[in-house]
């Protein structure tokens, strides 16, 4: 449907609707609380569904107050409206959407996909509530030359001007680095005055610091003619346009021209103008240079759906766009694929001919070919879309995250609690890491996470009591006894997850501890294995193995090297004073007070033996440093 019709029927469709967007006055509702409840239509409504035709076309639901509240399409209006009305709905959204129906519009179109452009209009201009949002709230950057005497080059989001666009760029700075190849290669003015023939002779203007450092070629001055500017902007359009390929081709013949003319200073200059083309293009071209192609690309978190469409001339990236949709109604992945290719074909005034996408769209668009590639260029096309769009997803999330916190918090620990099969999401995590060195200074530590970050306050080190020698799976159980004993006797909430570092072993370890405690079922507990970092629960045969990118195991994986880290620290201190304190303990006379202060000025044992008598005299006297001195040189 194309954009004047769609507007004609608008506009039609409109002389109903008076200036605040309702159809009339309020609509006096006969549905039954019956009805409402087992989501049935009123006898005017039955009415009118029964009426409707087996055909494509649009429908529009109105409330009592005559608010339009949803808009949608159908290939067979009919069919599709009654679906509404026949049953209950596993979407709680959708459920009120059908109780709060008091009446209906409809428009019969020729074809489903006139009846997705009508829709996405309509969506557009009244703006209902129950429909999937288009969020776009920015305006993107285009660069533009503008049609003067001597043409600028710049970059904007607004357009109007008379000129000549391109893009739109998916970021500013992929805008500029368009731009920054221009002006690497050419000499253009950056200058905003309008340059006319008479004030340029009449010397009106002066030269800026551009043309000084051979960024400007002195168009101001008359320095360079308008036909001579004219080349330079006609090989801007090739690269705008995408045939920076062609344009490196073409700079490469005529470097070995000119240098074979021994004009070398020439050559050299074009040569500095290929290179920058040549490096510019190793990172925009990503296909061999065919016919021109279109890539939709699609991912989804929760509520929100993201889609990155790109534009390929000759290889390169021509037109790049992001775009988010905020489901309403749990609508599926094809149907908001279809908004978006209808959105950039309006939007963008394109027509398709062939256009790769990672599925299907749910509605067939006339003389375009869907291409889902399994291999080849086609699939390289699509998997830097993929890239593309799970990068703007992640960056609109961590905008998200910064904006309101606690929904970053809200969606990690939701995420943990489906990765990890828990039954409420795991807000306080904590971790166990046993220490020793053949068994000796045996200690453990107890790290805890809350809302996904370390409670460092909360952390705890045990020294083994009840273990002799290097048993790694008694000394957890003395530790996760010791800790939850405590924290039972005192009132203290649970975590609502225990992770213990290590595999089989260790977790049997931990089970018989919290059936001995009895929290077992209360508290959930699970072992990591370092190796492939295989998550462990009790019962079962074989270990969870999480996805490596997910921040699940990030989570996890974090704590269980804070609680390593943590552990190693504590018996790193405890075996360096054992071992000092061990040689100092055996000399008489020398007791803890004596030692401390020793360790104070002199920091380690190798110190306090190569001190000297009067060093050590100063510290703890005369006497005590004699025997010190004596029994560290016997000679």
């Amino acid at each position: 449907m194309s954009e004047l019709s769609v507007d004609s029927v608008l506009a039609d469709f409109g002389r109903n609707i008076d200036e605040t967007g309702k159809f009339g006055l309020e609509i006096t509702p006969d549905r039954t609380r019956d009805d409402i409840a087992n989501n049935k239509p009123g006898n005017h409504l039955r009415e009118k569904i029964l009426n409707l035709p087996e055909s494509p076309g649009v429908y529009i639901y109105l409330d009592k107050r005559g608010n339009v509240i949803y808009v949608g399409k159908a290939k067979r209006l009919k069919r599709r409206v009654s679906s509404y009305f026949n049953r209950q709905h596993d979407s709680v959204r959708t459920n009120l959407l059908v109780r709060s129906i008091v009446d209906m519009r409809f428009i019969v179109v020729t074809s489903e996909e006139d009846a997705l452009h009508l829709e996405n209009a309509m969506i557009k201009a009244y703006k209902p509530h129950y429909n999937v949002l288009l969020k776009d709230d920015k305006s993107y950057p285009w660069i533009v030359v503008t049609k003067e005497l001597y043409p600028r080059v710049f970059m904007t989001r607004e357009k109007g001007l008379n000129a000549k666009y391109y893009g739109p760029y998916s970021s500013v700075q992929n805008a500029k680095m368009m731009l920054q190849l221009i002006r690497d290669v050419f000499p253009l003015r950056s200058c905003v005055h309008n340059l006319e023939d008479k004030k340029i002779a009449q010397g009106k203007y002066r030269l800026c610091l551009d043309y000084h450092i051979n960024k400007c070629s002195g168009p101001c001055r008359g320095f360079v003619n308008p036909q001579e500017y004219g080349k330079y902007i006609s090989k801007i359009k090739q690269i705008l346009n995408g045939e920076t390929l062609l344009l490196e081709n073409h700079l490469k013949e005529e470097m070995l021209r000119l240098s074979e003319q021994w004009h070398f200073e020439e050559a050299q200059v074009v040569k500095e103008q290929y290179e920058n083309v040549r490096k510019y293009n190793a990172k925009t071209v990503i296909a061999s240079p065919e016919d021109d192609m279109d890539m939709f690309a699609y991912e989804e978190s929760g509520d929100s759906a993201f889609v990155n469409f790109m534009h390929l001339h000759h290889g390169a990236v021509v037109q790049s766009l992001n775009m988010e949709f905020r489901r309403k109604l749990a609508e599926k992945k094809e149907e908001i694929l279809s908004l978006a290719i209808a959105e950039i074909s309006r939007r963008f005034e394109r027509k398709f001919s062939e256009v790769i996408v990672p599925f299907d769209p749910d509605v067939e668009f006339e003389g375009v070919k869907f291409v889902v590639p399994k291999r080849g260029e086609k699939k390289k096309i699509l998997d830097v879309g993929m890239k593309n769009v799970a990068q703007y997803m992640a960056d609109k999330e961590k905008m998200a995250e910064k904006l309101d916190p606690e929904r970053g918090v809200e969606k990690l620990m939701e995420q943990m609690k489906h990765d990890f099969r828990l039954d409420v999401q795991p807000r306080h995590i904590e971790c166990f890491d046993n220490s020793n060195i053949q068994g000796s200074n045996p200690v453990s530590s107890c790290v805890v996470f809350r809302n996904g970050k370390p409670s460092k306050k909360d952390y705890r080190h045990f020294i083994i009591k009840t273990v002799e020698g290097p048993d790694d799976f008694a000394s957890m159980k003395e530790v996760l006894h010791r800790r939850y004993s405590r924290m039972i006797s005192e009132g203290e909430d649970l975590p609502q997850l225990v992770v213990v570092d290590g595999g089989k072993g260790q977790l049997s370890a931990a089970v018989e501890a919290f059936d001995e405690m009895g929290i077992r079922g209360k508290v959930a507990l699970v072992g990591i294995a370092k190796r492939l970092e295989e998550i462990y629960y009790p019962g079962d045969q074989y270990p969870l193995y999480i996805d490596k990118k997910s921040r699940s195991l990030q989570v996890i994986q974090a704590l269980r090297d804070e609680a390593h880290r943590f552990g190693i620290t504590h018996h790193r201190d405890r075996r360096s004073k054992g071992q000092v304190r061990s040689e100092l303990d055996g000399i008489k006379g020398i007791g803890p007070a004596t030692q401390k202060a020793l360790m104070l000025k002199f920091k380690s044992l190798r110190k306090i033996k190569e001190a000297s008598l009067d060093d050590l005299s100063a510290i703890v006297g005369s006497a005590k440093a004699s025997v010190l001195y004596s029994h560290f040189h016997p000679e």
